[in-house]
């Protein structure tokens, strides 16, 4: 697990998890939302950052979304 939070805040942010998915692959998971909270599969690292960005950008800013 990774704990993944907004620069200047640490009150912002997710835990970032590997989990197996359907079909023998992996794929990143928000943990706290389990086999729901499915980010991006494993191996395209930068997009699954920039999915977690999204998902910070939100919690920080929700009322722009």
């Amino acid at each position: 697990m990774l704990w993944v939070h907004a620069g200047f805040s640490k009150d912002v942010g997710i835990v970032v998890s590997v989990r197996a998915t359907p079909g023998g692959t992996w794929g990143y998971y928000e943990t706290l939302r389990g086999r729901q909270g499915y980010l991006w599969p494993c191996g395209d690292a930068k997009s699954a950052a920039e999915q977690v960005d999204s998902l910070l950008k939100h919690q920080m800013f929700p009322g722009t979304w």
